[in-house]
């Protein structure tokens, strides 16, 4: 599947995923009035061929910017998929149009040379992002950590692209938890096609020549929008047969986003999938199953031995052992293990 050529591309942290045009117009089509004035930053960005560059310059006048920086890092070249072979790093600045011809000229953009090798850690490019109001960028997977804890740090704006699975980072989910980072709009069928050298070897459908197709990829995003205020329509009632409590902490376990029911008030699991539905306004959230941290102060009591010898009778081949406190549900005999949960509780109104 096209997830295991990004965990290969994250090991080898090889990040060459690049963004389409269309995709990148679909998400920022949402965010325009943020614009207005501001400088924008994508410090991931070689200016000669990227989608990124295109959009901002050739939209400058229309989004009203102030401003258009962008970055590149020396081993990019005008090939995509260059080896190292540019010993130039390279930055620009565009301020619009100057010769009323509608389009972002050679001579109005102009690529300087960076006297470091422009990553987005250097001191230079943090001088660059310190001008920036905006940053807009695909930052390197392998990299996503370091890449949004500097953006905090600055206190900058931003949309980036990332992986679902990021939100289970213990570096990036306390902000998710704190309302300093949420979900864009997110790419259609939650899959996003990217101009890349791996093989495509996604199962799913909707292939494209020359394109890969990753799973779970999604923006993310510091500036608001009207979906993160839209309520969630609950329709499901409780009952504890459809909604089992965990045997090791008091929360029950609701295996779709969309069976959320309406008339429960105490803590509840849910996939990490209802971050895309999720309003502030509506829903508290508590914790991260996947943080072992979290799980033993929040109270999650160890399985037991009795709870693992059941779980091999199952036929369970899972790596649990008898004092991991992951949630677990014990029902008719039977243990079954909950995937990744996000603890939340309803607000009241």
């Amino acid at each position: 599947m096209a997830n295991k050529n990004l965990n290969k591309a994250k090991k080898a942290k090889k990040d060459e995923f690049y963004t389409q045009l269309e995709d990148i117009n679909n998400e920022l089509r949402h965010y325009r009035e943020h614009f207005r004035g501001k400088t924008v930053l994508c410090n991931c960005d070689d200016p000669r061929v990227s989608n990124f560059f295109t959009y901002f310059a050739y939209n400058f006048e229309f989004l009203g910017l102030k401003r258009l920086i962008t970055t590149c890092y020396k081993s990019q070249n005008i090939d995509l998929f260059s080896e190292g072979g540019s010993e130039q790093a390279v930055y620009l600045i565009y301020e619009g149009d100057k010769n009323s011809n509608n389009t972002p000229d050679a001579e109005e953009i102009g690529v300087k040379p960076l006297n470091g090798d422009g990553d987005f850690r250097s001191k230079e490019c943090i001088e660059l992002l310190k001008e920036a109001d905006i940053v807009v960028t695909n930052p390197p997977f392998s990299l996503f950590r370091e890449y949004v804890a500097q953006l905090i740090e600055y206190d900058k704006k931003f949309l980036i692209i990332g992986h679902q699975n990021a939100i289970k980072y213990k570096e990036i989910f306390p902000f998710i938890k704190d309302n300093k980072l949420w979900l864009g709009y997110g790419f259609k069928g939650g899959a996003g096609h990217f101009t890349s050298h791996y093989e495509d070897k996604a199962t799913a459908g909707d292939h494209r020549e020359g394109k890969i197709r990753v799973s779970g990829v999604t923006w993310f995003t510091n500036m608001e929008t009207k979906k993160r205020h839209e309520d969630l329509i609950l329709c499901r009632q409780y009952t504890p047969e459809m909604y089992p409590t965990y045997e090791n902490y008091d929360a029950i376990d609701v295996n779709k986003t969309a069976d959320i029911p309406m008339d429960y008030d105490g803590f509840m699991g849910v996939p990490i999938t209802f971050l895309d539905k999720y309003n502030p306004e509506q829903f508290e959230i508590i914790g991260n199953t996947c943080d072992t941290d979290w799980i033993r102060s929040a109270g999650f009591r160890t399985m037991g031995q009795d709870t693992i010898d059941n779980l091999r009778k199952q036929g369970n081949k899972a790596h649990v052992t008898a004092n991991m406190n992951s949630p677990y549900i014990l029902k008719d005999g039977l243990v079954s293990l909950p995937y990744a949960r996000i603890i939340i509780r309803k607000l009241k109104k």
